[in-house]
């Protein structure tokens, strides 16, 4: 795909915003309704293969029900010529991804962001729709700094068999410890990946790394997670708390739905500082903590120890059985893809060269990044690859390139509306005009058909209409004489003729 391909007709492509494992997404034109979109398109060596084309199908049927203000919203769906596409609400702010990069958000804002993205998924649960892959990259911020969630590509019907069982799909360090045993997933399985984004934007890191999906996988399963003050003094007990129930490992022991997850965090404002604040509230089991939070206890009998070995056993097999199972799933050698996004190229290319991969890099127009830094990869950071495989940077050659529309002739008001729908900024200067009526546009600077980037700025030259000119006082003159000091002045003359009763003197 190329800037200016038409897709169905109708979706005009503007600028490439991004790249996952199953699609491609531009910002494109829609000439029937005069509007921007997002339109995500299947790669196309994935449109032959029928079952990610029924997924895709599925990803377009499930999110195009969900009309909520913190779900990017879908606007159409179709195919053509082989290309299956979804339009949906284009955004121009960015993702909590890209937010967290910078360090850790102050945890009352932090708390707000989260709250939003647990609205979302309360209206998706109830629509029986789990997300199953809630991850910062998946979470948008729109202009007025509102939480959108997108990309319900992954996610299925609470009903549906494929929910049942199936292969871990979600990105490693945000699956569930039942995601990465292969188990059911529910609802609870996206609050648990909501708790790892709110650790992560709270500590500016996730709860579990790794150097592979496998190991951060057996993480999940078998280590319990820090308390974020640990990370974060500026984190309050209370939220510690609110933190380590989303990250439980047994489902049940959860916060019971969004509701209760959302009003936990409410009352975290509340909370004098106390983390059994928070669990008063909750009517749910309270979090049990970490063993380097657990108060000695005495040494149980022979008698005991011998009733709890069988706990013991069934938990080493299942932590076998998982690492086992993840193995099988991984078995080829592969590594973690660095995360480049921001950098610049050359530094870029040095670290993915020094994890094994190669590289190849395209220029690209980016609204978000500066001139010379990646604006998009492609695997993402964090995904799995053979070593030697190819990773894809765009480079980012600055703002986007946009014709500057011709708003000559047009009202001042009516010129800005053109050229900020445009992506302009706008500022006016005004100068007087023979020709062009007050208040409407003479000319723009730059002019009308010349390129600029998206987000400069485009002068109107606005007229102030015709220049007043002070009136020669002509009373003494012959009329030839007057003629001659009134066009002086660029005025046009005319003669009325009366009579007078005055005689000339002499």
């Amino acid at each position: 795909m190329a800037p200016g391909v038409v897709i169905d007709g109708r979706y005009r492509l503007l600028t490439r915003l991004g790249n996952g494992g199953m699609a491609e997404v531009w910002a494109a034109e829609d000439s029937e309704l005069g509007r921007q979109v997002a339109l995500k398109m299947l790669h196309a060596r994935l449109a032959a293969d029928q079952d990610f084309v029924e997924r895709f199908r599925r990803e377009a049927s499930a999110a195009a029900g969900l009309q909520h203000p913190n779900v990017v919203q879908v606007y159409d769906r179709g195919e053509s010529q082989g290309t299956y596409y979804i339009a949906m609400e284009y955004l121009r702010g960015q993702s909590l991804k890209d937010l967290v990069r910078r360090g850790p958000l102050d945890p009352a804002y932090a708390v707000e962001l989260v709250i939003q993205v647990l609205k979302a998924a309360r209206f998706a649960h109830r629509h029986g729709i789990v997300h199953r892959d809630l991850k910062p990259h998946n979470v948008m911020l729109d202009g007025e700094g509102r939480v959108k969630v997108t990309d319900f590509g992954i996610a299925r019907a609470g009903a549906s068999d494929m929910t049942e069982t199936g292969s871990i799909m979600g990105t490693a360090q945000y699956l569930s410890p039942e995601q990465a045993q292969g188990h059911a997933v529910t609802e609870r399985s996206d609050l648990y990946s909501v708790g790892v984004m709110l650790f992560e934007l709270l500590t500016g890191r996730v709860p579990f790394e790794g150097e592979s999906a496998v190991t951060i996988a057996l993480r999940h399963v078998s280590e319990p997670p820090p308390a974020p003050s640990r990370l974060n003094p500026a984190v309050s007990p209370a939220l510690d708390s609110v933190v380590l129930r989303a990250l439980e490992k047994d489902p049940g022991r959860r916060f019971h739905d969004a509701d209760e997850f959302i009003a936990a965090l409410a009352a975290t404002a509340e909370a004098p500082g106390d983390a059994t604040q928070v669990t008063r509230v909750v009517p749910a089991a309270a979090y049990v903590p970490p063993p380097d939070h657990v108060v000695a206890q005495p040494v149980a009998d022979d008698e005991d120890r011998g009733r709890s070995w069988p706990w013991w056993l069934a938990g080493l097999l299942v932590l076998v059985a998982v690492a086992l199972g993840a193995y099988l799933w991984l078995r080829e050698d592969t590594e973690p893809v660095p995360d480049v996004v921001g950098r610049e190229a050359e530094v870029a290319t040095r670290l993915m060269q020094r994890a094994g991969f190669t590289v190849d890099a395209r220029n690209v127009a980016s609204d978000s990044y500066a001139r010379g830094r990646v604006a998009d990869q492609d695997p993402d950071g964090g995904e799995e690859l053979p070593e030697g495989s190819v990773v894809t940077l765009d480079i980012s050659t600055g703002p986007t390139q946009v014709e500057v529309p011709d708003v000559s002739g047009i009202t001042r008001e009516e010129a800005e509306a053109t050229l900020e729908a445009a992506g302009f900024e706008t500022r006016a200067r005004r100068r007087y005009s023979d020709s062009v009526p007050a208040d409407q546009v003479i000319s723009t600077d730059p002019a009308a058909g010349e390129r600029a980037g998206r987000g400069s700025r485009v002068t109107l030259i606005v007229s102030r209409g015709t220049e007043p000119v002070q009136v020669p006082d002509v009373t003494a003159l012959d009329r030839d004489a007057a003629r001659a000091a009134l066009e002086e002045r660029g005025l046009t003359v005319s003669f009325t003729e009366r009579e007078t009763d005055e005689e000339e003197p002499g």
